[in-house]
């Protein structure tokens, strides 16, 4: 894990190599939304895609997987990674706001995303989805994908779908909900000294 120096660039690589997946990551959170993001599973491609364009982050993803097995590993080594970052990007949290709630809609969907980056990883999900797949994608992995990133960035993440009829729509408002909502939490407040905790640390 490498994180860049000087003020205004919060932004951390990591490279994670295992018997079942090959990643490089790279997050920037100030940034503009730059995105080069090459996997083996379309669909997430897609997600990550909005969640950057979205929150305003760089994000540069290189992973190859076991995907003739099943996208899993592929797709919960970069929630992990992606949570390490992070967290390495964030360094010790100080002047940002910490909390946010964000609600998105997508057509007929709408995701709630609320944060609180609080050192404490904790995740709650409630999404009832029509279907199991969208395309050869198992809806299953949204949870995995989250949870991982929520235990690796160390946030307390909580994801609410509303309601929805198309799963593609119900998927694709929590990506961009959680782009915004991590914006939102990071973001430098001038009126907040130090860490905003009345412990003193995060």
């Amino acid at each position: 894990m490498t994180q860049a120096a000087g003020a205004g660039s919060r932004m951390a690589e990591v490279a994670r190599k295992t018997n079942e997946t090959d990643i490089k990551l790279s997050f920037g959170l100030d940034g503009t939304g730059s995105v080069n993001i090459e996997t083996d599973v379309p669909f997430l491609n897609h997600m990550l895609d909005l969640f950057a364009k979205h929150g305003q982050f760089d994000l540069t993803v290189e992973a190859r997987g076991d995907v003739d097995i099943d996208d899993h590993h592929t797709v919960e080594d970069i929630g992990i990674c992606l949570g390490q970052t992070l967290r390495e990007a964030l360094g010790d949290k100080a002047g940002i706001k910490r909390y946010a709630s964000v609600f998105v809609p997508m057509d007929e969907a709408l995701a709630q995303v609320v944060i609180d980056v609080s050192n404490r990883p904790h995740f709650e999900y409630r999404a009832e989805y029509p279907s199991a797949q969208v395309g050869s994608f198992s809806t299953e992995l949204v949870h995995e994908f989250l949870w991982k990133f929520a235990l690796e960035a160390r946030i307390t993440l909580h994801v609410i779908v509303h309601y929805g009829r198309n799963t593609h729509h119900m998927i694709e408002a929590v990506f961009k909900a959680l782009g915004r909502a991590i914006d939102e939490a990071t973001a430098i407040d001038p009126r907040v000294k130090g860490v905003p905790s009345t412990k003193g640390v995060l």
